[in-house]
């Protein structure tokens, strides 16, 4: 009598990594809202000690721009690498079914 299979405890590696990217797609919003609060704590005119210089508006300003922009392109290259794992994975998936087709 032989063992009956367990079931693997592990994912595929296109399903985890596909998984992984789509977190990371969901935390980015979150990580723009503490990027972008991050400014609120800089020193301004009315609370500059002694040896810290206020930082200006304008610099606050291009900061935030900054953050913008990069989370753009972060939610770009992450959406494209998800893109292409989930066409590779179909692709895949067809050429398996095709490969099944013939071989019966």
């Amino acid at each position: 009598m032989s063992m009956p299979s367990t079931p693997s405890k592990f994912l595929e590696q296109s399903g985890y990594r596909q998984r992984r990217m789509m977190d990371a797609l969901r935390l980015l919003p979150v990580l723009g809202l503490l990027l972008w609060l991050f400014p609120i704590f800089w020193p301004t005119g009315l609370n500059v000690s002694n040896n810290n210089d206020p930082v200006s508006t304008s610099s606050a300003v291009i900061y935030v721009f900054l953050v913008w922009g990069i989370l753009i392109l972060l939610s770009s290259i992450l959406r494209w690498c998800l893109r292409h794992t989930l066409e590779q994975e179909t692709t895949t998936d067809l050429d398996d079914m095709d490969v099944g087709k013939t071989g019966q």
